[in-house]
């Protein structure tokens, strides 16, 4: 187990999930080996999101995506997490155990999306797996026409 007991975590974790405010990510990174802070939020998307992973860390991302067709959007949600190429296998191996934490604060999401490269984080990508989690997709399937 991990400390999560900031509690700019859950408010973090709020605000994105809220239509009040233009956040729609925030990652949380280490603050020494056990204690979980926010290391970034912000308006800019998957991108932005994108810029506060590092090679050598380890972070938990939450993202804010619309989902839908031209009839019905709406918001979706996406965990991150994120393990970086660079990081040590005595931090791989606490992953699944602080991941178990962090989840106790993001609790609700479409899809869950793990990391180890910039480019396994592509945002249609990303796009598709919450269609396809939302079950009926509506938009008209050009694919097969």
């Amino acid at each position: 187990m991990c400390d999560v007991s900031n509690p700019e975590l859950k408010s973090s974790y709020e605000e994105v999930r809220s239509d009040a405010n233009d956040t729609n990510w925030v990652v949380f990174g280490y603050d020494g080996a056990q204690k979980i802070v926010v290391s970034g939020k912000g308006s800019g998307g998957l991108d932005e999101l994108k810029a506060t992973l590092q090679e050598g860390d380890v972070s938990y991302g939450y993202l804010r995506v619309t989902s839908g067709d031209s009839e019905s959007k709406r918001a979706k949600f996406v965990f991150i997490s994120w393990v970086g190429e660079r990081v040590s296998p005595l931090k791989r191996a606490k992953v699944s155990v602080h991941k178990a934490s962090v989840k106790s604060i993001i609790q609700s999401y479409a899809i869950e999306v793990h990391a180890e490269a910039q480019n396994e984080l592509v945002e249609e990508d990303i796009l598709a797996k919450v269609r396809k989690a939302g079950g009926a997709d509506y938009s008209g399937n050009l694919a097969n026409n």
